[in-house]
C-alpha cells in the first residue's frame, strides 16, 4: 500500500485508477481494508492491504436492442459512434429502452477473455438532444483506460453550436463555477461559491445579421466550442451566460420567432483521445448534421451570405 492517499476511494480512483469515485458508488463496489469491509472514506496508512470487488453485470432491465448506429470507428477494444439527436445515452426513468446503451449491448462481441465493460462501456455522455461523437469501451480494461483520460482532462473535444445572437467578443474563454440552480433542480447555473469549475473556449466561425458583434438584435452565429471541463449542461449554460443561448435550447434559451421549430443546435463535432494499445492520439469527426446545413441555407437567404470570422 503506497502512501499519499488519505481515503480508500481516492487511492482507488487517483492512484490505482481502477474505478472512478462515481463508479465505485454506482457499482456498489465492496471495499476491504486488511480483509475487513470499509467505507469509501476509510483513511489508509502505509502497509494497509486494499481489495475491491464489484459486479460486471449490466443494470437490471438493461437489454440489448438491435438499433441502427452510425459507427465512425470500431475495433476489438472500443467503438466510436455518431449519436443521433434525440437518443438517450443511459437508461433512466421513462427511458429504459431505445438508448445508446441498449444499442451498444447488441453489438457483436469479441471472444477475448477480458472482463466485459460495465454500463455498456460508456465513459462520457451527451445530452439527449446533442448529436455527435461518443466513445464506448468493450472491456473493463479499455473502459478504465478511456475513463482516466476524461478524468484527467486529457481528451480534446470540439462542438459546433448555432447561437441566437453573436457572442462578444467573438473569441474568448469562459471560466466559472457551475452548480444546481437553487430554484430549479433540472437546471444548472453559475455560482459564486461551491459548485464545480467549468471552462469553455469559444470562437465565432460564421455570423449572420446584427448591426455589430453584440448579443442584441436579430442575429445568429455558428460557434466552435472547446470545453476544457465536462460539466453537465456546461456549453448551454455558458452560451446563455453570454446572452447568446444556443438556438432550440428548451431549458436555457427561448422560443425563436424566426425558427420556432428548431431543435437544440449543438453537435459534438470532434474527439481526440488515445485508444488502448495505441501510442499516437486518434481523432474522430462526426459529419455536420443536415439540420445545421438547412439552417445555414435559411440564414443565408434571410441575411445574405454569412460573415466569416477570424
Amino acid at each position: 500500500m503506497e502512501s499519499g492517499a488519505d481515503r480508500a476511494d481516492v487511492y482507488i480512483a487517483e492512484v490505482a485508477r481502477v474505478l472512478s469515485r462515481s463508479q465505485i458508488k454506482a457499482r456498489d463496489a465492496l471495499i476491504l481494508v486488511n480483509g475487513v469491509p470499509a467505507k469509501p472514506s476509510r483513511p489508509l496508512k502505509e502497509g494497509d492491504r486494499l481489495e475491491l470487488r464489484w459486479t460486471e453485470e449490466p443494470p437490471p432491465g438493461l437489454e440489448p436492442e438491435d438499433i441502427p448506429l452510425a459507427i465512425l470507428y470500431e475495433d476489438e477494444r472500443c467503438v466510436v459512434v455518431d449519436k443521433a439527436q434525440g437518443m438517450v445515452v443511459h437508461p433512466g426513468a421513462g427511458n429504459r429502452r431505445g438508448t445508446l446503451a441498449n444499442a451498444l449491448l447488441a453489438l457483436p462481441q469479441d471472444s477475448a477473455t477480458r472482463a466485459p465493460a460495465t454500463r455498456a462501456g460508456i465513459v462520457h455522455r451527451l445530452d439527449k438532444d446533442t448529436s455527435g461523437v461518443i466513445i464506448a469501451a468493450k472491456d473493463f480494461e479499455a473502459q478504465a483506460f478511456l475513463a482516466a483520460q476524461f478524468k484527467d482532462r486529457l481528451v480534446r473535444k470540439e462542438y459546433l453550436a448555432v447561437t441566437r445572437g453573436i457572442p462578444a467578443p467573438e473569441a474568448g474563454r469562459i471560466a466559472d463555477r457551475l452548480g444546481r440552480d437553487r430554484h430549479d433542480r433540472k437546471r444548472f447555473a453559475r455560482v459564486e461559491a461551491g459548485g464545480k469549475a467549468a471552462v469553455t473556449d469559444y470562437r465565432v466561425v460564421v455570423a449572420w445579421g446584427g448591426a455589430d458583434t453584440g448579443a442584441r438584435g436579430d442575429a445568429y452565429a455558428l460557434v466552435s466550442l472547446r470545453p476544457r471541463t465536462g460539466r453537465t449542461h456546461q456549453l448551454r449554460v455558458h452560451m446563455a451566460a453570454l446572452g447568446t443561448p444556443i438556438l432550440g435550447d428548451p431549458i436555457y434559451g427561448r422560443r425563436d420567432t424566426r425558427f420556432p421549430d428548431a431543435t437544440l443546435m449543438l453537435h459534438a463535432r470532434r474527439l481526440k483521445i488515445a485508444l488502448p494499445g495505441r501510442d499516437e492520439l486518434s481523432v474522430f469527426t462526426a459529419p455536420v448534421p443536415l439540420r445545421f446545413h438547412a439552417l445555414a441555407r435559411a440564414l443565408d437567404a434571410a441575411f445574405g451570405k454569412g460573415r466569416r470570422c477570424k
